[in-house]
């Protein structure tokens, strides 16, 4: 009988749930924004793009520090 092992480290399996999690939440709210009021498009995508850029900072943290 084969016992399967945890080889991956669950903290960094964490932060880069959350990481995906904040990216989904910021495009998410990008697009409903967006949807409200179209004419601030460009705007609102700078802010998206530093909001999902920040939430994957958290990811390479996670990645990084967990060893």
């Amino acid at each position: 009988m084969i016992i399967a092992e945890i080889t991956g480290s669950l903290p960094a399996a964490a932060g880069c749930l959350a990481a995906a999690i904040g990216v989904g939440l910021v495009g998410a709210k990008a697009v409903e924004s967006v949807g409200r009021n179209p004419d601030a498009s460009g705007k609102i995508l700078v802010q998206s793009i530093l909001g999902m850029a920040l939430a994957e900072a958290v990811a390479f943290y996670a990645i990084f520090l967990a060893k």
